[in-house]
């Protein structure tokens, strides 16, 4: 399906484009060749084809979470640039 300038000009007018006269005719021969593929794909027979919202079976890569004994605060603050009771003490980044 071939496209006109005034069928690249409208479709520009629906996505607020502004286009300058040497993309029209670069955007009217894409636009047509896209089109063109879609016919192509839409002659192509998927009676037989069952509809699938994913090409491969989808699984769960997480592991199971597993409750933990946690490190104590001393431990976790050793390194601290600063602290303040059992937090870490940082620059306020909002005022």
């Amino acid at each position: 399906m071939k496209l006109s300038r005034e069928d690249v000009l409208h479709i520009a007018l629906l996505a607020r484009l502004g286009l300058a006269e040497t993309e029209i005719d670069k955007f009217r021969e894409q636009l047509s060749n896209i089109l063109e593929n879609f016919e192509i794909l839409q002659s192509v027979d998927t009676a037989d084809t069952p509809a699938t919202a994913q090409p491969f079976p989808l699984h769960n890569v997480l592991r199971e979470d597993e409750v933990v004994p946690s490190l104590p605060p001393d431990q976790i603050l050793a390194n601290a640039p600063q602290k303040e009771r059992d937090f870490f003490r940082v620059r306020a980044v909002l005022e």
